[in-house]
């Protein structure tokens, strides 16, 4: 294994680094403690890490002194059951003149794949002149793994798929303010060039026939290396099916009972309670997410039916049954993808009378966000029950602005109490991107 793994640091070494564009992540790294980047599959957590890495040598940081391996690579596989120390013994052994004296960086990609990752880290801060970087595609990273075995000795940051900002800086389409006609007319077309491709990195630039074979090919390795491997599971034609019945029906209500139920009519034997597990399962690789109703009782909230939704919105189009032809279930899918940027705290209400509101989100500074999203308000009966809705919501939760975001439309409505927002897509994903909301 020392063999190995000097030649791959090697080779990471010599190798180019393909920086990509900047992402709009303000990770920042903190002395003492590792900088975790955790997220989706494919959503470029490692090319953020070499943007990192290029910072460090722009710096002055000899090349050396930068140590970058990936874990999925099929010639560490032999690592999952052995000791982790063989890494550092084997950097040391090309560089035993840095050892104590300088600062060596540890690159670490997808290191949730190697069991006791997390006292070998901790050991490595605590006894190199170190700083480590790690990815990983599970949510566990962020909280109970880190947080229990690291002893504080970590800070993590979600990366998530390419933002709508992100994605025109990719293509390289100006969107700074003040817009003109010809600006805007350009973000708006780019906007429906998002609409169609999504968010992940690797498929913006493809054709249809591609992206639809990538975002399925993405689809397979969340199912079978972040749930079927990982958790053993021994019915894996039911996660997948669960998995379909989930993107089919994003931005709708599901109960475990329900899911239970459907998985039950196709034939397979599970129990309520391995249904949650698997949805759990599929929340913590990043790939679909669940929203809970807002409700001062935390019981009454766990105990009503949450809505779902999936990490990017082409994504849902390319490997659902092709049913899914509510465009305003898609829309309302893009938006929450736009808030869970900005804030893990994001839930659906219901008011007093029964009227639901998509989100009320918690942004910075505790301040409160409401949001509706509608594909059109052209017709009156739609007009009146998304107004009518936000503004119940508003006063009961006593907020004096609303925002409901359509495909296209735009204007400003009082209503008691209070001003709504009617908002073009575009427009709304610009304003969570510059921070003005």
């Amino acid at each position: 294994m020392l063999d190995v793994l000097r030649e791959l640091i090697l080779d990471a070494q010599d190798a180019p680094l393909d920086v990509g564009i900047p992402r709009h992540v303000d990770v920042q790294t903190v002395p003492g403690k590792a900088t975790v980047c955790i997220g989706v599959r494919r959503s470029g957590k490692s090319t953020y890490m070499r943007q990192l890495m290029s910072r460090l040598l722009e710096a002055g940081t000899p090349r050396e002194n930068i140590l970058h391996l990936n874990f999925f690579d099929d010639r560490l596989h032999a690592m999952r059951h052995g000791d982790l120390g063989v890494i550092s013994e084997a950097y040391f052994s090309l560089y035993p003149e840095k050892k104590n004296k300088e600062t060596v960086y540890f690159f670490l990609d997808e290191i949730q794949v190697l069991p006791g990752w997390e006292p070998f880290v901790d050991r490595l801060m605590r006894t190199e002149k170190s700083e480590v970087y790690l990815t990983g595609s599970s949510a566990q990273m962020l909280s109970t793994e880190v947080a229990t075995q690291m002893r504080g000795r970590a800070l993590s940051w979600e990366i998530f798929p390419f933002s709508f900002a992100e994605f025109m800086d990719y293509h390289g389409v100006d969107y700074s303010a003040p817009r003109s006609t010809r600006k805007r007319l350009s973000v708006q077309k780019s906007f429906e060039h998002f609409w169609q491709t999504g968010g992940f990195p690797e498929v913006a630039g493809v054709d249809r026939r591609l992206r639809t074979m990538i975002h399925q090919e993405y689809l397979t390795a969340v199912l079978f290396r972040d749930l079927i491997e990982r958790h053993d599971i021994s019915h894996p034609q039911a996660v997948a099916d669960l998995t379909h019945r989930l993107i089919d029906n994003v931005a709708s209500l599901q109960s475990m009972n329900s899911l239970t139920g459907y998985l039950k009519s196709l034939g397979h034997k599970v129990s309520r309670n391995t249904v949650a597990d698997y949805v759990t399962w599929l929340e913590d690789a990043f790939f679909l997410f669940q929203v809970r109703l807002f409700d001062a009782s935390l019981a009454r909230s766990n105990v009503n039916p949450k809505k779902i939704y999936c990490v990017d919105h082409a994504l849902a189009v390319s490997v659902g049954s092709g049913i899914l032809v509510n465009t305003g279930h898609l829309l309302e899918n893009l938006v929450f993808t736009a808030l869970r940027r900005a804030s893990p705290e994001i839930f659906y209400y219901r008011t007093k009378s029964g009227k639901e509101v998509d989100f009320v989100v918690r942004l910075q500074r505790e301040k409160r966000m409401l949001v509706q999203v509608c594909d059109s308000m052209a017709n009156q009966a739609t007009r009146n029950r998304e107004v009518g809705a936000l503004s119940e919501a508003m006063n009961e939760l006593d907020i004096r602005e609303g925002t409901i975001v359509t495909r296209a439309e735009r204007e400003q409505l009082d209503v008691a109490g209070g001003m709504i927002n009617v908002t073009p897509i575009w427009m709304f994903l610009l304003s969570l991107s510059s921070g003005r909301n």
